[in-house]
């Protein structure tokens, strides 16, 4: 691979020509009078565009490939630009949606709400600008909370909770697509049959023999304790435009997707959730209760040099048909980008972006599910992974969400100690597979 020259980022929808170079392809100034998309049609109409740019340099180093046995340094510089800018349009239209999409906090009306539910948001709104807990404190104390002191924090309103939850969902890739149950304890065990009981065949009027019980054994699933610390000064807390519940939640939103981001895929399950990389990976045709099947590319740190979407397929039904329709696959942009040149057979791209701007991409028709922290490509390292994860990994979140006000440890700036619950595991070893980059 040659260095790729840093020129500034492509513009949206433009294509290189064949005798353009990088450098006059991009000038600066042009890129700096054009102006941002107005909104995420706009958007996803030029990602679209630069998407047929990218195939089309690309088809043109393929074909210098076949007559040279090598590409151009241009038209290979061309193609990694191109790769590298729907990366970041993609991203950029993802943010447009997320943003387009993001709730505003407290614009209901006091009447829709319960009587219990507007005392609690109030006073939980005086502690967190004033300190005041007396209040806060004895509605916990009524309604029977755990930890309803300055130790453990305060219950956050209902629907400062829901927000959060609901953009980390967005933005946490893992958790968009895996299973989620809400828990009030602190572990969620799930029993699962290991042998079931006997059966078989009889005849009308045969007798039935008395079949043997079934074998059970039992997943648990512990959470654990997540935290973030937004810091805010007096001046902010007194300010009555400010809204605290919306701060709150734009403060901590991204710190939670990120750390759960990295424990789901490859937490150790030591005060953290367990990923689905840290389980034992055995050969698919080895594979038992308890481990995740593989299946080797047949070259080490790499895709096979001729028909390498081929390893794909086979990732594809190495998973057992009842668990392929709500499949998808999940690799981290570096990975994506390689596959995205791949052709199949009839010299049509696999990659294909999704058919609107909140749809995700589709590698063979299975939706793909972008998380940065998959290994990259790297010998025997296992950068895809396919399955259906709604019923192969299970996220456990305990309910509610705390703060406890800390206006000591960082003087004149107060801090907020925001912590929820969360723990996570493979519940069924057969829905998920990965792609080994081994001989």
């Amino acid at each position: 691979m040659s260095l790729i020259r840093e020129t500034g980022p492509l513009r949206l929808g433009h294509s290189l020509c064949e005798n353009e170079t990088p450098e006059a392809a991009a000038p600066p100034a042009a890129l700096e009078r054009k102006s941002a998309p107005q909104d995420v049609r706009d958007a996803f109409g030029e990602f679209m565009s630069s998407f047929e740019a990218f195939k089309e340099a690309n088809d043109e180093r393929l074909e210098e490939m076949e007559r040279k046995l090598t590409a151009d340094v241009v038209t290979r510089e061309k193609v990694e630009r191109i790769n590298q800018a729907l990366d970041r349009q993609k991203k950029m239209v993802e943010d447009m949606h997320l943003a387009a999409q993001r709730p505003e906090l407290g614009g209901e009306g006091h009447g829709s709400q319960p009587l219990a539910a507007r005392e609690h948001k109030s006073s939980w709104e005086t502690y967190m600008r004033r300190g005041e807990a007396g209040t806060l404190r004895a509605l916990e104390e009524k309604a029977l909370s755990a930890q309803s002191d300055p130790d453990g924090g305060y219950l956050v309103p209902q629907e400062t909770e829901r927000v959060i939850d609901r953009v980390v969902a967005e933005i946490s890739p893992i958790r968009a697509i895996a299973g989620i149950r809400q828990i009030g304890s602190s572990t969620y065990k799930k029993p699962f049959t290991v042998a079931g009981p006997q059966t078989g065949w009889v005849g009308e009027s045969e007798a039935r023999p008395e079949t043997a019980a079934p074998s059970l054994a039992e997943l648990e699933f512990p959470v654990m304790e997540l935290y973030a610390m937004p810091a805010a000064t007096g001046a902010l807390l007194d300010d009555a435009a400010i809204n605290i519940d919306q701060w709150l939640a734009e403060e901590v939103q991204s710190v939670f997707a990120e750390q759960e981001g990295a424990a789901f895929v490859s937490g150790d399950g030591v005060r953290k959730p367990r990923g689905f990389l840290s389980y034992e990976k055995v050969a698919n045709g080895d594979w038992s209760w308890g481990k995740i099947g593989t299946v080797s590319t047949g070259a080490a740190g790499a895709f096979p040099a001729s028909d390498p979407s081929d390893v794909l397929i086979d990732l594809v039904y190495a998973l057992k048909s009842g668990y392929r329709a709500g499949a998808h696959f999940v690799m981290n942009r570096q990975t994506q980008a390689a596959i995205r040149k791949f052709k199949d057979a009839d010299g049509n791209y696999i990659w294909q972006p999704g058919l609107a701007a909140d749809q995700p991409p589709r590698l063979m028709n299975f939706p793909v599910a972008e998380a940065e922290h998959m290994p990259d490509i790297a010998p025997d390292a296992t950068p895809i992974a396919f399955g259906d994860f709604r019923r192969g990994y299970l996220i456990v979140d305990r309910l509610g969400v705390r703060v406890l006000r800390d206006p000591y440890s960082a003087k004149p700036y107060i801090l907020f100690y925001t912590t929820k619950r969360v723990g996570g595991g493979v519940q069924n070893f057969e829905a998920i597979k990965l792609l080994q980059l081994s001989a």
